[in-house]
């Protein structure tokens, strides 16, 4: 048995076996699918007629959305458990994806998380891991996946985040996580949109999912006016993406957060984040 296949047996990784000679079936991928935006995003693309790949690291939480999606009417997406925060994540997922015949036409970069707490007393392992999954694997899965997502002229939507425009005390290696990310999604949709490639960068601000309660925010942390429900932020991420935009901030509130970074005097935006952060601190 080759090392692949053994990998898949190990991993219980659901697939067929295209075969000999087949042409590569183009298929949309989304990382951090079992919840949450990924979730949503899901739901989005398999309105649209998207074919589906869904992976993150719970696979009953991805059955039961594929699940979902087909009992809606939709295709059933295709599921691959994996742990892309792993060294080794983003490697075998690939390999199962070549070994199922499919070819990623349009890249999701949704899976990441983040911590609420000072650099100083957060896990350092712990941050670590965050700078693995925010930026590694998307990088990775990126570098892998660009000569067919522009052969199939498709995209890649990364989901970064309103936090990718400030300093963030409080979530510094988070916020710094998601400045990387905006900042190779606006370099890759210059350098791609010749070849006919979207690429895009989702920011939205609070949304109420898991991400949370991982990263230990309470409820009231950010202020309500901030808050979007992850479909509808899937939804004007996807009408964004397919529009072509380069970035897609949802609500006007955070149009704003994003705008203020830029216009006012650094050290005024970071002493007010800080403030905000001391102030939260004290609050417990």
């Amino acid at each position: 048995m080759s090392s692949s296949l053994q990998y898949a047996a190990r991993s219980r990784i659901h697939y067929y076996m295209s075969p000999p000679g087949s042409t590569p079936q183009p298929v949309c991928l989304i990382t951090g699918a079992s919840a949450g935006i990924g979730a949503a995003l899901a739901y989005e693309f398999a309105s649209h007629g998207h074919t589906l790949v869904l992976t993150a690291r719970r696979e009953p939480e991805l059955n039961t959305l594929a699940d979902a999606i087909a009992a809606r009417g939709h295709a059933r997406p295709r599921v691959i458990a994996a742990d892309l925060g792993q060294p080794e994540g983003v490697a075998n997922l690939a390999a199962a994806l070549q070994h199922a015949g499919l070819d990623v036409s349009i890249l999701v970069n949704n899976a990441g998380f983040g911590l609420l707490g000072d650099v100083a007393q957060l896990d350092p392992a712990k941050q670590l891991a965050i700078v693995d999954l925010n930026n590694r694997a998307l990088t990775d899965l990126t570098l892998r996946f660009i000569p067919g997502i522009t052969r199939h002229k498709g995209g890649i939507l990364n989901v970064a985040s309103i936090a990718g425009f400030m300093p963030g005390p409080g979530m510094a290696v988070y916020h710094a996580s998601k400045v990387y990310v905006v900042s190779l999604t606006e370099a890759l949709h210059e350098e791609l949109k010749a070849e006919g490639v979207k690429v895009c960068a989702l920011c939205p601000g609070p949304v109420p999912t898991e991400f949370n309660n991982r990263a230990g925010m309470p409820d009231d942390y950010f202020p309500q006016a901030l808050s979007r429900s992850a479909g509808r932020v899937a939804r004007e991420g996807y009408e964004g993406f397919m529009a072509g935009h380069r970035i897609v901030v949802p609500g006007g509130a955070n149009r704003v957060a994003t705008l203020l970074p830029r216009l006012l005097p650094r050290g005024l935006v970071l002493g007010f984040l800080g403030w905000r952060w001391w102030r939260a601190r004290r609050r417990g």
